[in-house]
This record gives C-alpha cells, sequence and structure tokens, in this order.
C-alpha cells in the first residue's frame, strides 16, 4: 500500500513530517490504556515455523506498544516505530467472556494475516486509512476461549506509510482507542561515545560547576544515588528504592543505568546519604545546575526548597535542615515534557527533529558552605573605550547592609589594576586593555572580596572578564553589519543542539563537551548557535576562553501560532498569564546566569514560531534587560519588528527575501541552512528508512562535500548582498538527522575541520 498516494509525494510528507511542532496525537483519549492496550511481542525478522501457534517461544522477540508504523500514515497511533517490509506479531489477551458480535478493530497495510489461537481467522491484501470493525466469522468466534488466548499477527507493506494495529472488540461495543502508549524504555541505540565508554562513578563529572564565581571549598555530589518512579499522587517519600542511577544523567539517557522514560502520570525520586559537617558561622548551600522540570528538596525528612524550570542552576539553602554527619538528601522530580512546559526538542514521542525525553536531574550536583554574609551573584560589564570592568555583586547575610569591596585584576597570574570602595559596585580601568574577540580571546583573572567595617574579608570569589562589545554599522553599500569592538565581524557558525547519544541533554564529560567546541573552532566558525538549550556553564567558559561567540536561544515550549516566516502581518499564539510569567521567569533565569560571559553576542527568544506568543512585549523586555548584546527575537519567523535582526531559515541551500524593503532596518541573517545528510555505517542511531537530511541523501560522499561547497559559494554571494551571518545545520547528527558534520557519536568527522576552514575561508576574510 501506499497512502501517500493519496495525500502527497512520499519526500514532501517528510518534509511536512520534519517541522510538525508537537507529536501526532491519537484516535481518541477517553479509554484506559493499561486495561485496552497492553504491550506486543514483535519481530522483523521471518520467525521459524508455528510463529502463529500458542506455544511458540517468542521470548527474543522484541516488546512495544501499539500501532506498528510510520508517523504520519493517515488514521494511525504510532506506540511502536516499523519500517521495514514485515513485521510479525504476538500477544496475550484476556477474555473474561466471548464477545457475543466479536470482532476484529484494526487498521492494517497491504497484506496483513491475523491468527487467534494459532487459527488463521481474517486474512486482507488491501491497505486501509483508517480503523474498520471486521466481524469474525463463525470459524473465528469459535477460536476464542474464555482465559487467555493469543492474537498472532503478519503484515507485509510495499512503499509508502505504513501500519498496523488490531483489537478483539464487540461489534456492539467498539471501545475509543486511547492515545497511544508510552513506551516503558526509550529506543535503546547501541551508539556510545569514546567518552562514555570511560565514565565511572567515580570520574563523572568531577570539575568545578560555576567558573565564572569560584570558591576553593565544595563539595561534588555526583555518583549514584538511590532511585524509585511512583504515582504523581505520591508525595511521601518512598519506603523502599526501585534501585540506582548515576548523577547527573537523565533517567532516560543510556548512561544513568536505568534507561526509562518518565511518563506525565509519574513521579520521579532520587535519595543520597550524604556527610555534611556544618561549620559555625557558615551557611550550607544544595546546588543544582539543572533538573528537568519541577523539583522539591527534602533534608532528613523536612522539605528544604523547590524549583519549577529544566534548564538553569538553582540553589538551596539548607542551613537549617543539615546536621553534623550523614544527611539524607531526596529529590521528588515531575516532568509532563508537554503544555506550556519549556522543554526544547524533548517529545514523548521521538522523531524526526524531536528527541528523546530527559528528565530528573542532568547537571552536577554539589554542596559549598558559605560566610553568613556572602556573594551571591555578580554582575559584570565592560567597556573596550575606556577598558573598564564593573563588577557589582549581590551580598546576602546579616552584614549585607553595610559592606565595602575590594578587587584586583590579574593578567598570567599578575595583579594589573586594584581598587577599594564603599560602593554597591567597583570599576577597575585597564591600561591599554586587550579586548576579547575570536582571534584574541583575552581574559583577566579577577579577585571579588567583601569586607566587613573593619575591612575584614567576610567573602571572597574568584572570576574573569573578556572586555568587548557588539553592536552594527552600515557599510559603504547601506547594509547593516554585525561589529565586535566596533569592528566589522561576519557571524559564521553551526545550528548546535548539544545532544548524545549516551548522555542526551548531557555530555558524557567535560572533555567531550570541549571537543565539539575546539572541532568547530578549528573548522573556521567563528559562532556557534545554541540551539533551543540551555548548555553546562563550564561550555560558556570554553567558548570564552576559545574565542567562540555564541548565540544563546531561549528554550522552547507551549502552543504557537501558524508559522508565516518573514511574510508581513504575523500571528502570536495565545498564553496565558500564567504560563507567559513562567516563561519570563525561566528567561531571566537564563539571561541571569549567562550575562557575563563574553562569547554570548546575540539572545534569541523564539524559533520558527515554536511557542511564539507576545513577541513585541518579550523583544522590548530582552532589549531592556541587556541593552549590551543585540536580539534576534525569532529565528526563521514569525518576523516583528523589534530587536536587531531579519532572520530567515532556507535549506538545504541558503537564501533571503532581500526584496522586503522593510527587513532592511535590521541586520539580515540566514539562521539555518544546509542539513546535507550523510549516513555512516555502524554510526546511526538507528538502522532506519526514516533517517533524513534535508534535500534527500546523496549518492556518495563526493557528492556530500560538493553539496556542501555549493551551499557556501552561494552564501558567500549573499554576504555581498548585504547578509550578515549565517548558521549551518548542524554540528553533529542527532538521532534520526544524519545532517551532522560528525556522527552522533564523534567517532567519525564527516568533513575534516582542515577541509572546513580551507572552503570556509572566503566568508570570515
Amino acid at each position: 500500500m501506499n497512502y501517500l498516494d493519496v495525500c502527497r509525494p512520499k519526500v514532501a510528507w517528510a518534509l511536512l513530517l520534519a517541522f510538525v511542532a508537537v507529536p501526532l496525537t491519537a484516535l481518541a483519549e477517553d479509554a484506559d490504556p493499561d486495561a485496552f492496550d497492553g504491550p506486543w511481542k514483535y519481530t522483523f525478522q521471518q520467525p521459524s515455523e508455528g510463529w502463529q501457534k500458542v506455544d511458540f517461544d517468542d521470548q527474543a522477540w522484541a516488546e512495544g506498544y501499539g500501532g506498528f508504523g510510520t508517523r504520519g500514515t493517515p488514521g494511525s497511533r504510532i506506540g511502536t516505530e516499523w519500517n521495514t517490509s514485515d513485521i510479525w506479531l504476538r500477544r496475550t489477551i484476556e477474555l473474561e467472556a466471548i464477545p457475543e458480535k466479536a470482532a476484529l478493530l484494526i487498521h492494517h497495510d497491504d497484506e496483513t494475516e491475523v491468527f487467534l489461537n494459532g487459527i488463521e481467522v481474517a486474512k486482507f491484501t488491501k491497505w486501509k486509512n483508517k480503523y474498520d470493525v471486521v466481524p469474525l466469522s463463525k470459524e473465528g468466534r469459535e477460536a476464542l476461549k474464555v482465559g487467555s488466548n493469543v492474537l498472532a499477527v503478519h503484515t507485509h507493506q510495499d512503499a509508502g506509510g505504513q501500519y498496523i494495529d488490531v483489537h478483539v472488540v464487540d461489534a456492539d461495543n467498539v471501545p475509543k482507542l486511547p492515545p497511544a502508549r508510552i513506551p516503558l524504555r526509550p529506543y535503546d541505540s547501541p551508539l556510545i561515545t569514546q567518552w562514555g565508554e570511560q565514565v565511572t562513578e567515580d570520574n563523572v563529572w568531577q570539575e568545578y560547576p560555576r567558573p565564572q564565581m569560584t570558591r576553593e571549598n565544595w563539595q561534588n555530589l555526583n555518583g549514584l544515588w538511590n532511585y524509585a518512579i511512583t504515582s504523581e499522587n505520591q508525595n511521601d517519600i518512598p519506603a523502599k528504592w526501585d534501585g540506582q542511577i548515576l548523577v547527573p544523567f537523565a533517567l532516560e539517557s543510556k548512561l544513568s543505568g536505568v534507561e526509562r522514560n518518565l511518563r506525565p502520570t509519574e513521579a520521579l525520586w532520587y535519595q543520597s546519604s550524604i556527610e555534611i559537617n556544618p561549620s559555625e558561622g557558615k551557611r550550607t548551600l544544595l546546588n543544582f545546575e539543572a533538573v528537568d522540570y519541577a523539583c522539591r528538596v527534602f533534608v532528613n525528612g523536612e522539605e528544604a526548597g523547590s524549583h519549577i524550570g529544566g534548564n538553569v542552576p538553582f540553589s538551596i539553602d539548607i542551613t537549617k535542615n543539615a546536621k553534623q554527619g550523614l544527611n539524607d538528601i531526596v529529590v521528588r522530580v515531575e516532568d509532563n515534557t508537554g503544555d506550556a512546559q519549556l522543554r526544547g526538542k524533548q517529545t514523548l514521542d521521538p522523531h524526526g527533529i524531536w528527541y528523546t525525553q530527559v528528565s530528573g536531574i542532568w547537571q552536577t550536583v554539589w554542596l559549598e558552605q558559605v560566610p553568613e554574609t556572602y556573594i551571591a551573584d555578580l554582575k559584570i560589564s565592560t567597556d573596550p573605550k575606556t577598558g573598564s570592568i564593573q563588577i557589582t555583586p549581590e551580598v546576602v547575610g546579616d552584614g549585607a547592609a553595610q559592606f565595602a569591596l575590594t578587587a584586583t585584576v590579574f593578567e598570567e597570574g599578575e595583579p594589573i589594576a586594584d581598587m577599594t570602595s564603599e560602593a554597591k559596585d567597583i570599576v577597575l580601568e585597564i591600561a591599554d586593555a586587550k579586548l576579547w574577540s575570536p582571534s584574541n580571546p583575552n581574559l583577566y583573572d579577577v579577585r571579588v572580596a567583601v569586607l566587613d567595617e573593619e575591612g575584614n574579608i567576610l567573602d571572597s570569589v574568584g572570576t574573569y572578564a573578556g572586555i568587548r562589545s557588539v553592536g552594527t554599522v552600515r557599510d559603504d553599500a547601506g547594509h547593516l553589519r554585525f561589529t565586535l569592538n566596533g569592528e566589522v565581524i561576519f557571524h559564521w557558525g553551526p545550528l548546535d543542539q548539544g545532544w548524545w547519544p549516551d548522555g542526551l541533554l548531557t555530555p558524557p564529560s567535560d572533555e567531550a563537551m570541549k571537543f565539539d567546541i575546539e572541532y568547530l573552532k578549528a573548522a573556521g566558525f567563528n559562532m556557534i548557535r545554541k540551539h533551543i538549550k540551555v548548555e553546562p556553564r563550564r561550555y560558556y567558559y570554553y567558548c570564552d576562553q576559545m574565542g567562540m561567540m555564541v548565540w544563546q536561544d531561549q528554550v522552547s515550549g507551549g502552543q504557537g501560532p501558524a508559522w508565516t516566516r518573514m511574510r508581513p502581518n504575523p500571528s502570536d499564539a495565545e498564553w496565558s498569564d500564567e504560563d507567559h510569567a513562567q516563561f519570563m521567569q525561566e528567561f531571566e533565569e537564563m539571561v541571569d546566569t549567562l550575562e557575563n560571559h563574553p562569547c554570548i553576542v546575540v539572545w534569541v527568544p523564539f524559533n520558527e514560531a515554536w511557542g511564539q506568543h507576545r513577541t513585541v512585549e518579550t523583544g522590548k523586555w530582552i532589549l531592556q534587560r541587556d541593552p549590551s548584546r543585540l536580539v534576534n527575537i525569532a529565528s526563521g519567523g514569525n518576523y516583528w519588528d523589534v530587536g536587531h535582526i531579519a532572520d530567515h531559515h532556507s535549506y538545504p541551500h541558503p537564501s533571503f527575501p532581500l526584496q522586503q524593503e522593510r527587513l532592511d532596518s535590521k541586520v539580515k541573517v540566514v539562521g539555518e541552512f544546509g542539513g546535507h545528510g550523510w549516513p555512516v555505517e555502524d554510526h546511526l542511531w538507528k538502522k532506519t528508512q526514516a533517517n533524513w537530511g534535508y534535500g534527500g541523501l546523496p549518492k556518495s560522499e563526493k557528492e556530500y562535500v560538493a553539496r556542501y561547497q555549493e551551499s557556501i559559494d552561494i552564501l558567500h554571494d549573499l554576504i555581498g548582498k548585504g547578509i550578515a551571518g549565517a548558521v549551518y545545520t548542524q554540528t553533529t547528527d542527532v538521532e534520526s538527522e544524519i545532517n551532522g558534520l560528525m556522527t552522533y557519536d564523534r567517532k567519525v568527522i564527516k568533513i575534516p575541520a582542515k577541509t572546513l576552514q580551507e572552503i570556509h575561508a572566503p566568508l570570515t576574510k
């Protein structure tokens, strides 16, 4: 069968699926999946004779929930992906009584055979595009019995979309189908990175997680924790635990050691016994770099704090809860991965450009003890014109009302400027300051201390600063261009999603995370668009060190409007005040976390209309909140006249609607293009026909490189017409997307960095 013959060409349909922003919905929503839709055993390989019989041994077959098929097949509810030519299915069903009018509720592909207890009860030779009720013959009804029955099915398909799902029902009382079940386990790919292979409970993420505000004494809490999964209705700490999980890897990831999906109706619990030695006059802070999504934290049985938002760090003061010796730490997490929750590329239904969900702790957990009066945060701003570094600390505690500041700037370990002031901020001027740029990423180390009235140090932290400014200017032809420190610079980088086959959102190690940036820098990129994800803080630290500019996306989620790209009269989605307030809270937390990094030069609030709402209001807020950076309000549209940048997406080759004069007031960029795919055998997330790249897959590696070169040649021509920046999709393959410059496991570089540097040279000279 070929459903798509009736709908649209297969390639066009595949591209449509790639851009669908939410999973396809099921047929109905009022049936209980646990009662009606049990698991099947299935195989894609021809089984041995007698596979349809009751006593056949199917233990070696895989297990999954129905229906089985490909996304987008009309009338389908996909529980398990099937995209081979044949599938064999077996399932045991329990009958309390034989239905008076026994029938099959079935949606099937070209050639389908159905067996009950080893007897063929139906055979179909032509596909359907919806569920039908097919009454069983007299022989079919007689094959049924009270108690356990084995339902076995074989389906073959030729081309296009495909699907099989079948149930035994009473024709006079046909139940409505529930949504497809979320599988208990995510897809278990064999892919693993070289760094993931080396991860142990003793070496997992040992690096200091907050490089822009360092203290010498801290305690890393990563490692094996106990975990349990309960109903979302359970609020009491579990009496027993299901096993152990390797923190900080998410529940669904390979490196967690669990690989289990968290369903929206469930809660995930963590527990660890931690040695704490509280000191007189010190406060104890429990720090989480990221927990997805809503969590509550208990210390020694008492709730100590909570947080909502899965992408940024937060800290809980547990001084009142902590005791000398072992302390019981429990974290409760809920993660719906839906509705207005900001979740980025995560989905309960991974396919196309949507990836495996991520739940729970997914970045470092750590402990520190600080003075009663301490520095809770720093804001750093710089001015290249004066060579100045301004530092404004947030001081909390009993002595926060009256304090003085002292700061010293170091270059190569030697002090070059210092100042003490009773003001609430401090400005240090550097003579002949060296500015930060991709070609010379100079950073100054800084030591900041808070003093009491007698001049004694209450608290001190280490930090650093890169002196630089970003802006725009019109060239001789009247085109707006980006500037860095007053000089024109072409922003050239990849779309970088930061996903890993073994850690999902969590890089397997600090070294692995650094490897990606080093490769991109060596390849001649000067910018990275960090796409729909906030990385660990050390990621931006490495970008600061290596001189890699960053466009930082806000994490998306929620309902979006119709996608109108760059066309006039765009629309916004309607969001409730409550949902918008949470969106803005998470946006503020991201900006507050990252604003001191010189590498970040552009904020991107929205992408391709995903969750796009109150665009002008949001744009005006970020322009006021951080006037030191540029704002790309909506990468790929919907375009509104706010911010600095007009951003068009074009696949596979770059383009821009240059004829629209209303866009001349903005810097013009191609915020996504390329996506040229190349599959590398033995380095695919899964072997499937659904693996894809934009514009179809080339026939050879030579053709793949030629396509890349063609895109760069077109982009070079566009630069002369006013394009000031561009983003190539993408750094690595991600799940079924095979359009990376590297494979998903980073074991194969598809185009060497040196070759890319030569290809890119005309863009940035």
